[in-house]
């Protein structure tokens, strides 16, 4: 006993011994790999292993220059800088050299797809329809529970837990999502959320370069994404870079302190995000809100170490190139460091051109949100770099307006006059992403009776669809699903009906519908398959009038073509003169698009209780 324990003492007291025991142990690579040609040529590679950092590091490429090898506090670290400017596709080895002992970990560099880099992003002319992919449908119940994984149960009876659905699920309803006449489905996070409880929402990454398992993994999103751009559909992924999970191996083992806001210790945000762009604001509120974190369980990144900003831009433009995605939706964006999230924007728009970037800017003004948009006149000479932001204030203002009576001065449909006519804070109003409801808000029905008033359904989907902006519908209200936020976020994320095998209706089959789903279906296919492809609601210039009679009244234009709507904000019959409007009305009589009828327009019209008319010139 005493002569083994003599000969580890020994062992452990040789040069190089624990270096030889770290060189076989690297953990982590990430990126995986990278491609030739891209336009910045700068790849960081972070490496995690055993006590690494000790190790003198080469490449066996003639052709990459390592340019920087970066150590950190954690000795299971290393972070190298490459030169790939002068790189062509080819597989080399980064070699780690530990006293004797060689340690080679292969690389590759693989080949860009020709047409990479002129990815088409989604714009104006897009409706995207959101998916809680956890809750849209169970594709392959063999990846419902992982052996290793922290929360390894699934129980769709529990609100908060794991129901199953998975990317397998979504790719077998793609043409039930393409039938119903959407242009791009937006998937809440898919990257892996390794967490003991509440990992179903997928927003506490634990690594940003691997599908959870439980969804499917890297290759099936790929899939996924190329079957729906083969049937019309773009694919936009959700990213967070404010904060990770607390089970991500980046925080469990932190490579230096400075990775995360105050050195990896819990400090609540305020949620106070309008400090940003508060003239008044303290130095300590603005810190409090900015750096401090989500959760206990949501360590917050500091975005302002080059290389914590470096290893987010890049794991972005990972996805990018390696699924073909079509858009990024960022969650929290003000809560990030401005100065880091607009140049990773400038990355992403200088590495793909046509591509789109949709920032979350839940914030209580049209004033605030505008700061956050490229360009924006509010916050130069600073630039967001954000193409586009999402309109919370319009979303509340829809919420109201489609119950109350609308008269000439407030109420009702006048809310969305007022908040429209206010968009000259906009740097780029139709770049604002509109919508009625998403995974973090009640379902614009709160209630199963609620959903009986189909008159505010169909007026919100009409204005919604045809007013500035680029739409966003969230999976399930097509079939009239409801649910109050107060009753807790898990509801308002319900399975849809028909996704899972053993359920007893399944609504991706009109038969199974009831006759107000149906109708409620159709009136939203009607509109949707009208708008895609139509240049009049996706370039044309709106114009409106202040509300006559609770009446309002909007046009857009493009050329010579015109779509006028006429939206009746009372509960009782109006006929209004048309004198007024004249300027948009250009012949006696249109063709009304919802009920495929011919209306005249020769002096007055008649709309009856909550009516629209959706009349094409």
């Amino acid at each position: 006993m005493k002569r083994n324990l003599l000969f580890t003492i020994l062992l452990l007291l040789l040069p190089g011994f624990h270096q030889v025991f770290a060189a076989n142990a690297i953990k982590k690579v990430a990126p995986a790999f990278w491609w030739a040609g891209m336009k910045n040529p700068e790849l960081q590679i972070l490496l995690y292993g055993d006590r690494i950092s000790s190790a003198d590091v080469s490449l066996s490429s003639g052709d990459i220059t390592l340019q920087e090898v970066v150590k950190q506090e954690n000795p299971n670290y290393l972070v190298l800088y490459l030169d790939l400017s002068k790189a062509v596709p080819q597989n080399f080895d980064i070699i780690l050299t530990q006293g004797k002992k060689q340690t080679k970990i292969p690389y590759e560099l693989k080949q860009r797809r020709p047409d990479a880099s002129a990815v088409e992003g989604f714009d104006s002319s897009d409706v995207l329809y959101l998916i809680m992919p956890d809750r849209f449908a169970n594709g392959d119940s063999s990846n419902d529970v992982i052996p290793g994984m922290l929360e390894g149960n699934v129980d769709r009876n529990e609100p908060f837990a794991r129901h199953g659905g998975d990317l397998k699920g979504i790719e077998n309803h793609l043409d039930y999502i393409a039938d119903l006449g959407v242009t791009s489905i937006w998937l809440n996070p898919i990257q892996e959320n390794d967490m003991k409880e509440g990992s179903y929402h997928g927003y506490a990454i634990t690594d940003y370069y691997q599908v959870d398992r439980r969804f499917g993994s890297n290759e099936e999103f790929r899939n996924l994404t190329q079957a729906a751009n083969a049937k019309g559909l773009k694919v936009v992924m959700d990213m967070i870079f404010n904060h990770c999970g607390s089970d991500n191996y980046l925080f469990k083992d932190m490579p230096s302190k400075d990775w995360f806001n105050f050195e990896g210790n819990y400090v609540q945000t305020s949620f106070k995000t309008a400090t940003q762009m508060d003239p008044y604001t303290s130095d300590y509120e603005k810190k409090i809100a900015i750096d401090g974190w989500f959760t206990l369980t949501m360590p917050d990144f500091n975005q302002r170490n080059r290389h914590v900003a470096t290893y987010l831009i890049q794991s972005s433009i990972w996805w990018i190139e390696y699924a073909g995605i079509n858009g990024i939706r960022q969650d929290t964006h003000p809560y990030a460091d401005f100065d880091m999230m607009a140049r990773w924007c400038k990355a992403i728009n200088e590495e793909y051109p046509k591509f789109n970037i949709v920032g979350e800017t839940w914030l209580g003004s049209n004033v605030l949100i505008s700061y956050w948009q490229k360009d924006s006149k509010l916050a130069y000479p600073k630039n967001s770099n954000l193409p586009t932001v999402m309109d919370f204030p319009l979303m509340e203002e829809m919420n109201k307006a489609f119950d109350e009576e609308t008269t000439e001065w407030n109420g009702g449909l006048f809310r969305l006059y007022e908040y429209l006519s206010q968009d000259i804070v906009f740097s780029h109003p139709m770049n604002l992403l509109t919508f009625l409801d998403n995974h973090d808000t009640s379902r614009f029905y709160r209630s199963e009776a609620d959903t009986k008033n189909l008159d505010r359904y169909k007026q919100a989907l009409t204005f919604l669809l045809t007013t500035r902006g680029i739409p966003q519908i969230y999976y399930g209200t097509e079939i009239l699903m409801a649910a109050d936020k107060a009753n807790g976020d898990g509801l308002l994320r319900c399975d849809f009906p028909g996704g899972w095998q053993n359920d007893t209706k399944n609504c991706f089959d009109a038969a199974n519908r009831t006759p107000r789903q149906n109708e409620a279906f159709s009136f939203m296919q009607k509109l949707l398959q009208w708008r895609k492809g139509n240049e009049v609601i996706a370039k044309g210039q709106l114009k409106h009038f202040a509300p006559n009679k609770g009446i309002y009244v909007y046009e857009r234009k493009y050329g010579n073509q015109s779509v006028v709507v006429f939206l009746n904000g009372t509960d009782r019959e109006q006929t209004i003169d048309l004198t007024p409007y004249q300027e948009v009305l250009p012949a006696p009589s249109a063709f009304d698009l919802l009920t495929d009828k011919k209306v005249e327009l020769r002096n007055e019209l008649t709309l009856p209780s909550r009516g629209i008319y959706l009349l094409s010139f």
